[in-house]
């Protein structure tokens, strides 16, 4: 195994982890279209912060050669000589809500190019069941020439990667494995037990590999839409649901979900993917499509509950100073992908008030690029606000007086649970 090559196709929260975890065993090649992404890794940098600068450089080798470590390539000529090709694609929906298998297909293509007898294609990336045997599959064969379990071979391995997490870093989790066939699964399996510490799984079936991976997204988005309509019922009654929350979790078995934004790359986006499939294939998916309505109105509930705040209040709203704590899309992570607190920011814009957005974590120019909004890395000194919003529970929020910060009758609003004060 030790002779085998191997490359990760999409360089960014999914495959930087996965290639420098497997450069420390084999020879390896990160390959990105993106070239000052690749540029940046070339150095030890990287902008997710998945991968801190020390780790990525004992693993980087200055050129190609047969010994274990990683070069990061948009040559493809650099990979023309792996045998493993492990495919880290986003899977994203459109405007409609529709899976996007674009990514897939463009990442498909390049490697068919390369496609070399006995060589295994193994996606990583979340689709729905039948995605890679029934469309990447076709893909790589048309452009190869070769023949699917005859002259090739496809894996699937689902994705854990916890964006920000450093607890449970990818050799932490246990890995989904399997195989085009019995013995593929095997090779496969092997592949992934050999730097996965935490041990692997390996499933009957690609398929079923598959299934596995979009119903855990599809799960805790469920119970969070659960919570987050909890959220709306007891707010009617004027009990605060963070302290239900915690008197139901003394017991044993109450599963532990908070209400909030639900956006991100994975919860608010694969339950789309199992629910498109279920349609195909003649169901209507009941609880996975109400589950993303209540959490898809969650970003304007807000913002309403926020308005009525201010006109109780006495504000002007329009013209009503606020300032928005954090933007990405979770804690302590830069990743500003489909974040739903640019919903909420949207609309109180739509009434006039004036947004100070704050965030040590995220990218002024990428979240201007994605979404044409300003943000300040750092807190802005003596300014006062009408209204702080925290929306995102950075630990850089967690000692700061805010209150401080607050003209008089002003007022904090916290979406997460974070503060406990009085002003809150």
């Amino acid at each position: 195994m030790n002779k085998d090559k191997i490359a990760v196709i999409g360089l960014g929260y999914v495959g930087l982890p996965l290639a420098r975890l497997f450069a420390t065993k084999f020879n390896v090649v990160g390959f990105d279209i993106n070239q000052s992404r690749i540029e940046a890794l070339s150095k030890g940098i990287d902008t997710t912060l998945e991968v801190e600068e020390e780790v990525l450089k004992s693993v980087l080798k200055p050129s190609q050669n047969d010994q274990n470590g990683l070069i990061c390539s948009s040559n493809l000529d650099d990979i023309k000589d792996c045998n493993y090709y492990i495919i880290t694609v986003p899977t994203p929906i459109d405007k409609n809500n529709r899976p996007d298998l674009t990514p897939l297909y463009r990442s498909s293509k390049t490697v068919a190019k390369v496609l070399k007898k006995g060589d295994i294609v193994i996606y990583e990336s979340t689709v729905y069941p039948g995605v890679t045997e029934d469309e990447c599959v076709p893909v790589l064969e048309k452009i190869s020439g070769l023949k699917f379990n005859q002259d090739f071979f496809a894996g699937y391995s689902p994705e854990r990667i916890n964006p920000g997490d450093k607890l449970h870093t990818v050799d932490k989790i246990l890995k989904v494995t399997a195989g085009s066939t019995p013995e593929i699964g095997k090779k496969v399996d092997a592949l992934y037990a050999s730097i996965i510490t935490a041990g692997t799984h390996l499933a009957p079936t690609i398929k079923v590999a598959e299934a596995a991976k979009v119903i855990e997204n599809s799960q805790r988005d469920i119970n969070i839409a659960f919570v987050n309509e909890l959220l709306k019922i007891f707010d009617l009654m004027c009990i605060d649901i963070h302290d239900v929350l915690k008197a139901a979790g003394t017991k044993w078995n109450f599963l532990d979900f908070k209400p909030g934004l639900v956006g991100g790359h994975c919860i608010g986006v694969d339950p789309y993917y199992l629910a498109q499939k279920a349609q195909e294939v003649g169901y209507h998916p009941e609880i996975i499509l109400a589950g993303r309505r209540v959490n898809d109105s969650m970003p304007k509930y807000f913002a309403s509950e926020i308005i009525k705040l201010m006109i109780q209040s006495d504000f002007r709203v329009k013209n009503t100073k606020i300032l928005i704590l954090g933007i990405t899309f979770k804690e302590n992570c830069p990743d500003v992908r489909n974040t739903k607190a640019v919903e909420v920011i949207r609309e109180l814009e739509s009434y006039g008030s004036k947004l100070t957005v704050y965030d040590p974590w995220a990218n002024p120019k990428e979240v201007l690029n994605l979404y044409n909004l300003v943000t300040q890395k750092n807190l802005p000194a003596n300014n006062t606000f009408d209204v702080i919003i925290l929306m995102v529970k950075h630990n850089e929020f967690m000692n700061h007086n805010f209150s401080s910060m607050l003209n008089s009758e002003g007022f904090i609003y916290d979406l997460k649970g974070f503060f406990k004060n009085k002003e809150v």
